[in-house]
């Protein structure tokens, strides 16, 4: 009796289907009933700006499938259900009867996991802006963020293979990239799953888009670009174990192929573990302590610091106990102390994960920086740097926030974690001539499933507060607040609890920050494809260095080896110059005839110069300084000038770094 009570209460609360609809095309002819609220009324926009841009908010980082991460149990709940709300907002099984099971909860979350497990139709505790393991990208959640203004959701398809082997309940294996096949699949089939409420394929407003022409084109139609994204540790199997890479390179390009042919167009390389491409930037406190425990269980190895070098640096560890990862150590194992004088991993960007980099740029894919430890990103930035590749993303506040000018010079985009308004505003603040400067959009990264934490509330009383119903940043929508079921929600005393409160904490930043940051924020779809098309239409131009002729003022000799001045362009970088072990050194390519050279890039082993110049010649006599430094750290340099005609260049070496002489694995000669 009380099952049939529930189920006539929960079709009188719910929202009945849809009636064949004119030229409303935004109202589906069919929604499934009883079903979730959308709360929003008003056309959604269409067309593009005065100026023909796209307009429209970016969410660079979210994860719509990680239910299907981990084993499948971590995540409660559904984005949709052929079966409907009730089926897709269920709680996991083993959370009945009052959440004490809901173990990851309090691993991370220092709490008792405990809660009440009914989803549909009440949602007493779940979902919430504290709740880490249940749904909160429902489908029409999602929609109505699309009807609030947002035009571009990147889909990260997400995993960890330890977490899920290590957490006590799962459906199925840990296989990472199995994983993530499923998560493509299940995007595909939440867009026929939308499709077939507006007709027929193609007809919904959840587009997957696989270019940057059909996302502007989507944009234009009003509807929301899904772009596919990979973040997890092991990407292609590469994982190490004892320092020992688990994956070679044909392992990268098989993986690289299959993503790409799946729709991926952004990844991470790593993700909380040190892999076998990456060093990662750690986690802090509690949940550092226990993704430190993750990170030995995958690779053998605790994270290990160094003092850093530059104004970079990563999160620091912390010494903190996390008592409940820590029983999974073999005996005799512990977490190390980390000085609070080393806060840089010593892991940066590998050899694999130089080849990887170079693999996405080949394919046209966007890579994430986040997650990266700082030598690892200024590694990628460098790399970017030398070929003028613009695809870089931060999408989450992950990077450190010294990079934010290299990544807007290189053209690349950046998102803010979805912080409290207070906090979002002032970071948004603090970049603000840089977009200025760069005349580019800005986005958020909700993490939304990704277990971070989202916007608490402000209160009923918070000064500047949300009012309900106010208008969408175009003004052609009215929003009112958000009802599922029987619970309704309010931003400013339920804070950022599941996908459709997207638009609220929008105007609770219009209400705390001013329209200039929405206005930027709206200005984010638009910079989104810029970065994307600027990263598919790149060329890599011609090395004038390849095949010239070399010398050097002096090379090391090596009874096993060759450091002639022509291993430096050779196109390998396992090979290199040297020079004897004195500061007034050069090295000089003729290039064969006289040619435009605005461009030079240096690729130093640990032998690098601390001061040098850039020297070119028509004739091999008469030489002009085109560029010096006189803080040089090594690494890969790239000189960019005016373009000069020149036959000749020379690298003059004025003060070495090391005790050593000049070593460069490879130099590269451009024309633009």
């Amino acid at each position: 009796m009380a099952s049939l009570l529930l189920l006539v209460l929960t079709i009188a609360l719910g929202p009945t289907p849809s009636s064949a609809v004119g030229t409303d095309w935004w109202v589906p002819t069919a929604r499934p009933a009883p079903d979730s609220g959308i709360n929003v009324t008003g056309e959604p926009f269409t067309g593009t700006s005065a100026t023909g841009e796209v307009r429209g908010f970016v969410d660079a980082h979210d994860h719509i499938f990680s239910n299907e991460a981990f084993g499948g149990r971590l995540i409660c709940g559904k984005p949709f259900s052929e079966q409907g709300v009730a089926d897709a907002l269920k709680d996991c099984p083993e959370h009945y009867p009052d959440g004490s099971l809901a173990v990851f909860d309090f691993i991370t979350n220092g709490g008792d996991g405990k809660h009440d497990p009914v989803g549909w139709p009440t949602f007493k505790d779940w979902p919430a802006h504290d709740s880490l393991t249940h749904q909160q990208n429902y489908y029409a959640w999602v929609e109505r963020a699309w009807r609030g203004g947002q035009r571009v959701l990147v889909n990260n398809l997400v995993t960890n293979g330890v977490i899920c082997s290590v957490y006590f309940f799962k459906n199925r294996g840990c296989d990472e990239m199995t994983s993530i096949r499923l998560q493509a699949k299940l995007t595909y089939d939440m867009q026929s799953f939308v499709d077939k409420m507006y007709g027929g394929p193609g007809k919904g407003w959840f587009r997957i888009v696989t270019d940057s022409a059909q996302a502007r084109k989507v944009i234009e139609q009003g509807k929301l670009a899904v772009v596919l994204g990979v973040e997890t540790s092991e990407p292609f199997g590469c994982k190490q174990i004892l320092d020992i890479a688990q994956c070679g390179k044909a392992d990268i390009d098989k993986g690289l192929d299959e993503l790409y042919a799946l729709g991926v167009r952004s990844m991470f390389l790593c993700h909380k573990f040190d892999n076998a491409l990456c060093g990662v930037r750690f986690d802090s406190g509690t949940l550092g302590t226990a993704i430190n425990v993750g990170q030995f269980l995958s690779t053998g190895t605790f994270w290990k610091t160094e003092k850093c070098t530059g104004p970079q640096h990563d999160n620091p560890i912390g010494n903190a106990s996390a008592a409940q990862a820590e029983k999974k150590l073999p005996a005799g194992e512990e977490v190390p102390s980390y000085s609070a004088d080393a806060q840089c991993n010593v892991r940066g960007l590998t050899e694999l994960g130089e080849y990887a980099t170079r693999g996405m740029m080949r394919r046209g894919m966007m890579l994430e920086i986040d997650h990266m430890s700082v030598k690892a990103a200024g590694r990628v930035l460098d790399i970017f740097e030398s070929e003028s590749y613009p695809g870089v993303l931060s999408s989450h506040s992950w990077m450190d926030m010294d990079w934010t000018e290299r990544v807007y010079g290189l053209g690349g985009f950046i998102a803010q974690y979805m912080h409290g308004s207070e906090g979002f505003v002032s970071e948004a603040k603090r970049t603000e001539a840089l977009r200025d400067k760069y005349g580019v959009g800005y986005g958020y990264g909700t993490d939304m499933n990704g277990v971070g934490g989202w916007p608490g509330p402000r209160g009923a009383d918070a000064p500047n507060k949300v009012t309900y119903p106010f208008k969408s940043v175009d003004g052609g929508s009215v929003i009112d607040r958000q009802t599922t079921g029987q619970r309704t929600w309010d931003l400013n005393t339920d804070g950022a609890a599941h996908y459709g409160l997207v638009p609220d904490w929008i105007e609770d930043i219009r209400r705390v920050g001013g329209q200039d940051v929405v206005d930027d924020l709206f200005r984010g779809a638009e910079s989104y494809l810029g970065t994307w098309a600027a990263s598919e239409k790149h060329e890599t131009g011609a090395d004038l260095a390849s095949g010239a002729a070399t010398s050097a003022s002096s090379s090391e000799w090596s009874l096993f080896t060759s450091y002639a001045p022509h291993r430096a362009v050779d196109g390998d970088r396992g090979t290199r110059w040297a020079s004897d072990w004195s500061d007034d050194q050069w090295y000089k390519l003729d290039l064969g005839s006289t040619r435009p050279v605005a461009r030079v890039t240096l690729d130093w082993e640990r032998a690098y110069a601390k001061s040098y110049r850039i020297e070119l010649s028509t004739d091999g006599v008469d030489w002009r300084t085109a560029w010096s430094t006189t803080a040089g750290d090594g690494g890969l340099d790239t000189a960019r000038f005016d373009a000069t005609p020149a036959r000749y260049v020379r690298v003059h070496g004025l003060e070495r770094g090391t005790g050593w002489g000049y070593s460069l694995y490879e130099v590269g000669v451009h024309s633009g």
